[in-house]
This record gives structure tokens, sequence and C-alpha cells, in this order.
């Protein structure tokens, strides 16, 4: 099966400075794909040249088989994108900002009138047909932008930090139309630095830093590959005196590498062991007759797994010799 999308070697020099270097990826269909990294780590300007708005320096790109550099009007006719700055005209309403860029996709009058009426109910736009765009708040001209992007029904989407400025309800609603959208068929690339927020939509990410890709695909194989620890924050039923009996009785198990006693009482646990180990030495702890209320990972597990993958290795190693896991994540 054709990869939705597939780069090799991309590559973006600005003179002496290399913003993209050497960035591979595979990506299948009807997927959501994140893009992490944080700001200036080369995501922006690599869904720039998928979306045909910068050419690559080196390399090669295929969106549905089609290549992004020697095809890009047939590439555009493919994609959705949707740039990190809005690009909305304030003073038309908001049915006419639609059926503008339906326009210039070719649609004629009664093709355009049934697609805005379409996506106004997609993007739960409907009561604001008649609004002018600037009445709109920020989470609902996110998603008119959203709906300008899939005006001519592309197949995969460039989606750069969609979520960002959004409160958590707009934030909330977004995840819920992207995972709609997927049902429907859509490829889903979406650049971010909400890391959260892509560990809760997305079936594999890349994590990006300086330009380069340190690792992709599924959140679980890089987790299993790069997985080394974790810290857990444990409430302990009863006072302080408990939280430090059950924090001296952890110091002593081998998996624990730190105990802090926060200032609530709960426990703050630097552990060095997989899942599994983690719920071995929470049964055991609790068999000792120290009673845990609650007991979690501190952070989500794509940031940790950023945090480690990013961080410096400290024994003198560079990042190429951090492997990467390869395949489309289909």
């Amino acid at each position: 099966m054709t990869a939705a999308l597939r780069t090799r070697g991309l590559v973006k020099r600005y003179g002496s400075f290399e913003a993209v270097s050497g960035v591979d990826l595979e990506i299948g269909s009807a997927q959501i794909f994140g893009l992490v990294g944080p700001n200036g780590a080369g995501k922006t300007t690599t869904i720039r040249m998928l979306a045909t708005s910068l050419t690559p320096t080196e390399g090669e790109a295929h969106i549905c088989g089609v290549d992004v550099v020697h095809e890009p009007d047939v590439v555009r006719q493919v994609i959705g994108y949707m740039p990190d700055t809005f690009g909305v005209y304030d003073d038309i309403r908001v049915w006419e900002y639609l059926d503008f860029y339906a326009h210039c996709h070719g649609l004629g009058p009664a093709a355009r009138r049934r697609v805005i009426t379409d996506l106004l109910d997609l993007v739960d736009l409907t009561a604001k047909r008649d609004a002018y765009v600037q009445s709109l708040s920020r989470g609902m001209q996110q998603r008119l932008c959203l709906a300008h992007a899939l005006v001519h029904d592309p197949q995969v989407l460039l989606l750069d930090e969609p979520a960002s400025g959004l409160d958590p309800r707009a934030r909330a609603e977004l995840r819920e139309l992207l995972r709609e959208l997927r049902a429907m068929g859509k490829t889903i690339v979406i650049s971010s630095h909400i890391l959260p927020e892509l560990e809760e939509l997305c079936t594999g990410v890349a994590i990006i830093d300086r330009g380069r890709v340190l690792a992709s695909g599924p959140i679980e194989a890089i987790e299993a590959r790069f997985r080394r620890g974790s810290v857990m924050r444990a409430k302990v039923v009863g006072d302080g005196a408990a939280a430090r009996a059950a924090a001296a009785f952890l110091t002593a198990e081998p998996e624990v590498v730190s105990v802090e006693v926060l200032a609530d009482d709960r426990l703050e646990i630097g552990v060095s062991t997989d899942d599994e180990g983690t719920s071995a030495l929470l049964f055991r702890t609790m068999s000792a007759g120290h009673r845990i209320a609650s007991f979690a990972p501190v952070a989500s597990d794509l940031e940790e797994l950023f945090l480690q993958i990013t961080a410096p290795t400290g024994d003198g190693s560079s990042d190429e010799d951090r492997s990467t896991i390869e395949g489309p994540t289909s």
C-alpha cells in the first residue's frame, strides 16, 4: 500500500543555516501523525515544504504518491494546509469566506453552496453562517480555517500548531473534529509543541530537534525503545507521618532512584523500571501496609519521552548514535 506521505533526506538551508537536516518520514493512510518539538526545531519549515510553500534544498517528498518538488500543482489538489496564522478576512461573512476559497478551487455555484453547508455543519458553525469573521472567537476562527482547508475535499491535511492559543474547551472540540476527519479517511499531520494534546490524539509521532528526526513511529514503539524510567506521584492515606514512612520504605527499593515528600504530603518517586516493574513496586508497597490512594505519572508519556530523547546523553555520544524507529504508522 502506498504511504499517504513519505519523505527521504528532506533538507532546507538558508545560507549556512540548516533549518531541516535530512528528515525521513513515512505515514500511512487515515492516520493522525504529530511532529513534536520545541519552537525552532524545524517543524514549521517541514510542514511548509510539504505544503509546497517552500522548496526543499535537498531530498524528496511524496504525498499520495505525487512528488512535492516536481508536481506541486497536483500536490495542492490532494492536501489541505492550515498555517500557524489564521489568514482570515475580518470584513466578510463566514459563508463568503468559504465561498471565496471554494471558487479558487474551481467549484461551481451549486457545488459551493453544498460544500459550504456541509462544512459549516462539520465544524459546528452553521449558526454563524451570516456572522462577520471578526465577530468569531479564536476557537471559532480556528474551526473556520480548518473548514477552508477542506473546501476541495483533500486526502491529506497539514496543520501547523492548530491548538495554539485555544482555551481547553476549544482544544477539546478541535480534537473531536480531527478524530471525525480521520474516521472519514483523512490523513492528518499536526505540528505542535503541546505534547499532552498530541499524546491523546496521534497514532504516531516524530520527535524533531534542531532540524532532525530523533525518533519516529507509534508512541508505544518509541517508548519501548527509549524509556529509561519515569517519575510517579503518590498520595498516601493518613497524615505526614504515614507519607514519611512510605517514603522510607520506597527509598530502600532497588527500582527507586529518588523519593521526595512534597509540601502536601504527596510523594514524588523516581523509578528506573518499566510499567511492569512499577506495578510490582506499588504492589509491594501496599502489601507492606502503606495505603496508597493514588499513583500516577507526573508527566505525560510523550512529554517524558521527548525530554529523555532530546536531552544531552552525558556520555560523549552524538545524536547520530540514537536509533530511530522506522516504517509506516498504519
